[in-house]
């Protein structure tokens, strides 16, 4: 997919991380929070206002770190 990030927070809301959040963002569209609700299905996004991220302490993460479930939802989601 052409100009997708997909980042992490790496210290979390706790400042502990969190292994099963991710963020999306495609060129200069809006960010998406991915999270992993396992009862509910699968991956699952809510888009981010810019006054509530904290774009300093995102990461970018590498591909192959990306979960291939979550892989499949970002080609959806992000449809060409």
């Amino acid at each position: 997919m052409r100009d997708l990030h997909v980042y992490v927070d790496p210290a979390g809301p706790d400042g502990r991380g969190q292994d099963e959040v991710f963020y999306s963002r495609r060129a200069d569209g809006p960010y998406y929070r991915w999270v992993y609700a396992e009862g509910a299905g699968g991956w699952h996004f809510s888009r981010v206002p810019l006054s509530r991220l904290r774009l300093r302490v995102l990461c970018v993460a590498p591909w192959n770190a990306v979960p291939a479930a979550l892989r499949d939802r970002l080609g959806e989601h992000y449809l060409e």
